[in-house]
């Protein structure tokens, strides 16, 4: 593995360290074996040569998914590759089938989810990234195949993540093992949700994790025949019981004990419990209460569980009972008893806890004391008891305390068992391992012992495993590996439970010896193994030991090995709890089999034991490998101590499994990476035209290496080959990059000299042209200096001038001013004195006229007081007189507002009477009207009726011409008639003398109401007139039908009976009858009985034949008669014959059942594509019809269609009669879609039909997915052999390696082709391709994410072609056709676009979001650039600030959800959207075909058509 032999001055190595365990850098000094490595960060270490190991330059920066891919695999090189990948928070890592998951200490929600499952479905082992969802597929599919049980093994330290990844393999196999509905969900909760109960009372708080499992779980999944989830079991092994009895600081005893004293009061009172504190069992560390666990709320949480997994109330108060009792039993303590070597109880504390404790055991007291305090030796004849010394029965009640703790804990187990249901005719299983992993303390005791000894068995078992993996790997690859040695730790193993002799045997030995202790133990140790290179005593220490184990040397303290390791029931405490009066109790302590005499049996043979068994579980399945890593010891995301996780690779097997790899041959490589890396050496191999093993055996033969083995893929080296040929390919392309530097230094030295005589030529003519314009200048200058100075004295001339000019006038203005002023100060003098004196004499005047106004003011003031004082006392007598006058007006105003209100309420009350009472009166005559037609038609119509009796009872042979008649019953009817008459014309003229006297006075409109009153009676006389003349029209059919009339007379009576019945019912009811019935009546439509009856003959036809129909056009659709290309025929047949049929209006008919069977049958053949397009197209088109045409009725099932009031005339209801004719004649055989006021049961034939149409297009869809699959697993990457003509400079497209995206292509074109021959409308075929070809984009996008080999740039250009191949057919296609469906291929294609980019490296992060890859989030992006890799040029990818910059947005983001795309099998469309997008002109140019319109059954469509 090292490369010591090839380090020089400037080598890149990995030198170990004792801060950072191992430091990367460059070898800057070299003496003798010792070399100086200056660090990637600037440390410079001295190390030992040995200790030096070879760095990959070019490994990626980002890690490899399978550390078995490292070119140089060691544990630096190994540890960096975890830590890389840690960091772009890739926690999962191969090495060959074993997992290496390292804990987030975060959520990572998107890479558990239903998706991601589906993603690992049948998936290649290696073909994706690497998961737990990958093992327990591997695990289910070898199963399934090889009949062969699973085991799959979940180890690393607390803290590590083993439950966390547990839970995902239980997760992923109860996917792939459900069955339908909630059952196999309820066995994997069950097993879930049995973990809070198992780790209250299983786990506890160790010096590295807060929640330590102190037992190993083996959870096995059972399967049925079929791969079906079918039982499951949780089995334990090595429960810690020595824990309930002896902590250490900083430790806790199990949860469940302090969780029982945060119980609520009651239970607290209940129990009798206290503060922890006051525990003897509890109190021997200071750690009582954790930071992040609150014990009250898990007590709770803790019931909650019990009641899921199914133990009842009773039950838990049971459990907390035995807990409680262990803690009370833990207080009892002991002193000297008064004989020799005897024990009794300390003090009255003591007492009051031994008597709680025997009241929570439900036993005797006294009993409990005793078996405490003593001990009965049974002999052959007798029974001896034995009193115990102080130490004695203290060992003596932890022995019962352990006793009854293990037993409750094995009850959980076997009851969880019970409830979660086992398969006792399961044929496999997949088992699920999750145990501790090697422990190394300041303080190793024998939980410590127990746990490695499991540890070096399951080491033997891996390396076993992973032997065997190397072996089955080189037989595949026909090469030879017989000199190969493995590596065992067999020895290891003999020396601790070999027996005689092992540590196991001595301990036992030792702890039945009566004054045996801990340095008897030891003495005997070091006795018998002194000689042995596993086992070493060290220095400074009487009792410990130290083992070297695989993992390294653990120093084991022997003073509580011989207490920890008895384990035995006393007789005692078995017949004491087993007779105990609590049920639950005296279960735990069945009675045993008194007659075998009881052998002496210790915890570590019992351990053996079980480990033995459970190894012989494991080695009748396949097993499976994942060992958690915990990256530090604070719990915190983004930080990976190397010492700690190096410590732990060591002691989960992962270094040893790399020294067996390296035994053999570690380095394995394709040919063509091989040869892409090492082809320099040889660069007549390239040039040749060999395949890839000759020219890979040419390339070794030339570098003279030896040891190596060609197999038929890869090529494998020995371990330290690959250095020598990275040392080879350095040294030549170091030799290479002296030439290229010469070459370069050349052509820039000459470049220089080129640069600097052009540079003389140019200096020079400008220093020319300088001195040139310099002498001009000063030409220029000195004639501007004359023309400044001329100008300079003229300037000076004129300001001297003016100078002298303004002086002058300036003198002058200011002496004439001197004069203006004097004169305007007099002036203004003479003013002022003036208007002083006016002013005085002013004020003079107004003081004279102000005193003489306030005198008379007063004065006036005096006089107007004395004036107001009288008119005073004048109003105060007017307002007494007023106020009594205003009163009583108010009071008549009130009373004439009341009056006002009467009156007016009286006219209201009169009109609305009045009113009421004209529309009574109009109904009544509307009424009398309608009854006197009918009473005159049924006149009529028995009058002819009783005519063509008589006369067909007297001349047989005349029955069709001569009418009967009977004069006496037509003249009586005739009297009666003129009755109704005069009534009539009586209440007429009441009515109107009713009216009158009704506008006259109150009194007549009492009197009105009375004869109103008379008018119903009367009506309702004439009613029972009616049914009179009913009951005699009923007599006389009797009587005629008695006598033998012809078949004709029948016929008629018969079809006139039903109308006249109605027309009488509807007179009976007070209703006008409708126009329908008007217009069947023979009388007023002017023709004989025999014409009359040629419609409803008609009627009656169409409804007996619609079967006939019905089944003729179920027959046609069937065998498809007279299929169109393109056109759906059957659709618009079928809706002309429902429209025919008057199906819409129906409020029961068989025919939509029919016709929804008839569809139904598709789903018989789900596979037949063409099948599902013809069903697609015709429903698709009838929904589209119905949902065009079908209205909601708006009245009832039972009520008829609002119609016009009939007419009264003859004329009139012809009229209408020809309306209604016309209209229905012209509905029948138009083709436009027409609204119809369906019924119910049209409205939900129309659901259904649409429920169909969904169905149909998801079938249709997925079944295009499913024959896309395979096509696009092979179109996302590039053939190896595409691989191998990119590294030789071929373009993808100049070679035949196209045929997949060929292939894709047509699949769509024909699929595309079969739709539009079906006649599927045009938006559902855009819709399905929108969806398909975002199935495409999410199938190919993702497997780009997943799968690290997709990620490469020559996959890119072949993904790239086939892109543009796909673009160059939709391109052929109409807009209406292929919509938006190209840009659902963004994701892919900005993923392509980015793959084939040159100089990825100098892209920016903004660049890269924003303009290169917009759809895509940060994790995408981030994915696919820490897994790019450049196969053709050997470019870089992104630089590394752009990836920390994704890291820290990754990080941010705390909602960031998956990284992969979902898709979406919903329906894209709704049915007002497809509805809309076919207009009715498209349904016009459907025309149905002769072929159906020929048969008979159908003929009636040639109306229509």
């Amino acid at each position: 593995m090292g490369s010591q032999a090839h380090v020089v001055v400037g080598s890149l190595v990995w030198a170990e360290d004792p801060d950072e365990a191992w430091i990367d850098g460059e070898v800057v000094e070299i003496s003798g074996d010792e070399i100086t490595v200056n660090g990637s960060s600037g440390k410079l270490v001295t190390a030992k040569l040995s200790s030096i190991y070879a760095k990959d330059p070019e490994a990626p920066t980002c890690g490899v998914d399978d550390m078995t891919r490292l070119a140089y695999l060691h544990e630096p090189g190994v540890l960096q590759n975890l830590r890389s990948r840690y960091q772009t928070n890739q926690i999962y890592t191969y090495t060959g089938n074993i997992l290496i998951a390292v804990n987030p200490f975060r959520r990572l929600p998107h890479l558990y989810d239903n998706h991601m499952m589906q993603q690992y479905k049948g998936a290649a082992f290696g073909d994706l990234s690497p998961h737990p969802f990958a093992v327990a597929d591997a695990a289910y599919r070898l199963m399934i195949k090889d009949a062969k049980s699973q085991a799959i093994l979940v180890s690393g330290e607390s803290g590590a993540g083993k439950t966390e990844s547990t839970k995902r393999l239980m997760q992923y196999l109860a996917f792939m093992g459900g069955r339908a509905g909630a059952e196999v969900r309820t066995v994997e909760q069950k097993v879930l949700e049995s973990n809070p109960v198992l780790e209250a009372f299983g786990n506890a708080k160790t010096v590295r994790n807060n929640n330590s499992s102190r037992f190993g779980k083996f959870v096995e999944i059972q399967f049925d025949n079929s791969g079906k989830i079918s039982g499951a079991a949780v089995r334990t092994y090595l429960l810690e019981k020595s824990r309930v009895c002896q902590i250490s600081d900083p430790e806790r005893n199990y949860h469940c004990f302090y969780m029982l004293c945060a119980a609520p009061p009651e239970d607290i009172e209940r129990y009798k419990l206290a503060d922890a504190r006051t525990f003897h069992y509890l109190n021997q560390s200071d750690c009582i209460n954790l930071d992040a666990l609150d014990d009250a709320k898990e007590y709770l949480d803790t019931r909650r569980a019990m009641d899921v997994v199914g133990i009842n109330n009773e039950e838990q108060d049971a459990i907390f009972q035995v807990v409680a009792a262990i803690l009370h039993l833990g207080n009892v303590e002991f002193s000297d008893g008064e004989e020799n070597d005897s024990s009794v109880l300390r003090d009255e504390k003591s007492r009051f806890h031994l008597n709680t404790a025997a009241e929570l055991f439900m036993c005797d007291a006294n009993e409990l004391e005793s078996s405490l305090c003593k001990r009965v030796i049974v002999t052959r004849g007798e029974k001896i008891t034995k009193n115990l010394d102080p130490r004695a029965a203290a060992l003596s009640r932890d022995g019962l305390a352990k006793t009854v703790y293990s037993r409750l804990f094995d009850w959980l187990v076997n009851r969880i068992n019970d409830s979660i249901g086992q398969d006792p005719n399961s044929k496999f299983l997949i088992g699920v391992l999750d145990i501790y992993g090697f422990e190394c303390f300041k303080t190793n005791s024998f939980e410590q012992f127990c746990i490695n000894l499991t540890n070096e068995k399951l080491q033997q078992h891996f390396n076993q495993h992973v032997f065997k993996m190397e072996q089955e790997e080189y037989t595949k690859e026909e090469i030879d590996w017989s000199y190969i040695e493995f590596i065992d730790n067999q020895e290891i193993l003999d020396l601790i439970e070999k027996k005689p002799g092992g540590i196991i045997a001595l301990l036992d030995e030792t702890c039945m010896l009566p004054r045996a202790n801990h340095e008897t133990f030891a003495e005997k140790l070091y006795q018998n193994f002194t000689k042995n290179p596993h086992f070493s005593k060290p220095k400074l220490s009487r009792s410990d030991f130290t083992i070297h184990h695989y993992a390294g040397d653990v120093i084991y303290q022997t003073d509580l090995f011989l207490d920890k390791n008895k384990d035995f029931v006393v007789p005692e405490h078995q017949a004491l709890l087993g007779a105990s009066n609590c049920s639950f109790i005296a279960s735990l302590f069945p009675p045993e089999d008194t007659s075998k005499p009881s052998k002496f049996s210790s915890i570590g043979t019992r351990f053996k034991q079980q480990l033995q068994s459970l190894l012989e579980t494991l080695s009748a399945t396949e097993p499976h490998y994942i060992r958690c890593i915990k990256p530090n010891n604070l719990l915190k995301p983004a930080i990976f101590e190397n010492k700690n996780v190096i410590q732990q690779l060591r002691c989960g097997g992962v270094l040893e499994a790399i020294r067996i790899s390296c035994a053999g041959f570690p380095t394995r490589r394709a040919f063509d990476e091989f040869i892409d890396r090492f082809g320099v050496l040889a660069p007549e191999v390239l040039g040749g035209s060999y395949d890839e093993i000759t020219a890979t055996k040419k390339l070794l033969d030339k570098v003279q290496l030896k040891g190596y083995q060609i197999g038929l893929t890869k090529v494998f080296l020995r371990a330290g080959q690959m250095a020598e040929l990275d040392a080879m390919r350095n040294e030549v392309l170091g030799r290479s990059a002296s030439k290229i530097q010469r070459k370069v230094r050349t052509h820039q030295a000459r470049k220089n000299f080129i640069l600097v005589r052009s540079s003389a030529v140019h200096l020079q003519a400008i220093c020319r042209g300088t001195n040139a314009r310099r002498s001009y200048e000063n030409m220029r200058r000195e004639a501007a200096s004359l023309t400044i100075q001329t100008y300079i004295r003229r300037h000076h001339a004129i300001k001297a001038y003016q100078e002298s000019l303004s002086a002058s006038i300036t003198i002058q203005a200011a002496l004439r001013g001197m004069a203006a002023r004097k004169e305007l100060l007099f002036r203004q003098r003479n003013k002022a004195a003036v208007l002083i004196q006016s002013c005085f004499r002013t004020h003079l005047a107004r003081s004279d006229y102000i005193r003489l106004k306030k005198a008379a003011i007063a004065t006036q003031c005096a006089w107007r007081v004395r004036i107001a004082k009288k008119e005073l006392r004048k109003l105060k007598l007017a307002a007494k007189e007023t106020g009594a006058l205003q009163a009583a007006k108010n009071k008549l105003e009130k009373q004439v507002e009341d009056l006002t209100l009467r009156l007016q309420l009286e006219r209201r009350m009169r009109s609305d009477a009045e009113e009421a009472k004209s529309q009574e009166i109009a109904k009544l005559k509307l009424a009398y009207q309608e009854m006197e037609k009918q009473v005159k038609e049924t006149k009529e119509l028995l009058a002819k009726e009783k005519v063509a009796s008589k006369i067909a009872s007297e001349k047989e042979a005349l029955v069709k011409e001569v009418p009967v008649v009977d004069t006496a019953l037509v003249d009586k009817l005739t009297a009666e008639n003129e009755n109704l008459k005069t009534v009539v014309t009586s209440l007429e003229t009441k009515i109107q003398e009713t009216e009158k006297k009704y506008e006259d006075s109150a009194k007549e409109a009492k009197e009105a109401e009375s004869m109103i009153a008379e008018l119903k009676n009367s009506v309702l006389s004439l009613r029972e007139k009616l049914s009179q003349m009913e009951a005699e029209n009923q007599l006389l059919r009797k009587q005629a039908l008695s006598s033998p009339p012809s078949r004709q007379t029948s016929q008629i009576s018969t079809k006139l009976l039903p109308p006249l019945k109605q027309s009488l019912s509807t007179v009976s009811n007070g209703r006008p009858h409708n126009e329908e019935h008007q217009s069947a009546s023979p009388m007023k439509q002017g023709t004989s009985p025999m014409k009359q009856g040629t419609p409803l003959k008609k009627s009656t036809s169409y409804l007996e034949r619609q079967p006939e129909s019905l089944e003729a056009l179920i027959n046609c659709v069937v065998q498809r008669v007279g299929v169109v290309p393109g056109k759906p025929i059957f659709a618009i047949t079928i809706y002309k014959c429902l429209l025919r049929w008057k199906s819409f209006e129906a409020d029961k008919t068989s025919v939509f059942d029919r016709v929804i069977q008839m569809t139904s049958s598709a789903f018989e053949n789900p596979d037949n594509n063409d099948d599902l397009a013809f069903w697609l197209a015709n429903s698709s088109t009838l929904a589209i019809l119905l949902q065009k045409s079908l209205k909601i009725s708006t009245g009832s099932g039972s009520t008829p269609r609002k119609r016009l009031p009939p007419s009264t005339s003859f004329f009139g209801r012809m009229t209408q009669g020809f309306r209604a004719s016309s209209a229905s004649m012209s509905y029948e055989g138009s083709i436009v879609v027409r609204p119809v006021e369906a019924k119910q049961t049209a409205m939900l034939f129309k659901q259904q039909l649409q429920a169909f149409v969904e169905t149909f297009y998801g079938m249709v869809r997925d079944n295009l997915k499913k024959e896309l699959t395979s096509l696009l697993s092979l179109a996302i990457q590039a053939p190896r052999t595409a691989k191998a003509s990119i590294v030789r400079g071929r373009s993808v497209k100049n070679s035949n390696l196209d045929s997949h995206w060929k292939t894709l292509v047509d699949n769509l074109n024909d699929f595309l082709e079969m739709l539009q021959e079906n006649g599927v409308p045009t938006l559902i075929i855009r819709k399905l391709l929108g969806q398909t070809f975002a199935f495409v984009n999410v199938q190919l996008f993702n497997s780009l994410l997943m799968r690290r080999e997709c990620c490469s740039f020559s996959n890119g250009e072949y993904v790239k072609y086939g892109l543009e191949e796909l673009e160059g057919w939709c391109n052929k296609l109409k807009e209406e056709i292929i919509g938006s469906a190209w840009n659902e291929l963004k994701h892919i294609k900005q993923a392509v676009g980015f793959l084939v980019i040159f100089k990825k490296f100098n892209i920016s992060y903004e660049d890269l979001t924003s303009d290169l890859c917009p759809a895509l989030n940060v994790q995408q992006l981030y994915r696919i650039c820490t897994q790019y890799w450049d196969d053709k040029y050997n470019t870089q990818s992104v630089s590394p600030d752009v990836l920390s910059r994704m890291t820290d947005e990754t990080s941010d983001d705390t909602s960031s959800g998956d990284f992969l795309l979902d898709d979406d099998n919903n329906i894209p469309f709704t049915w007002d959207e497809i509805s809309t997008s076919m207009e009715d002109k498209e349904f016009s140019q459907i025309i149905i075909p002769n072929e159906i319109l020929e048969i008979p059954a159908l003929q009636f469509l040639q109306d229509s058509a």
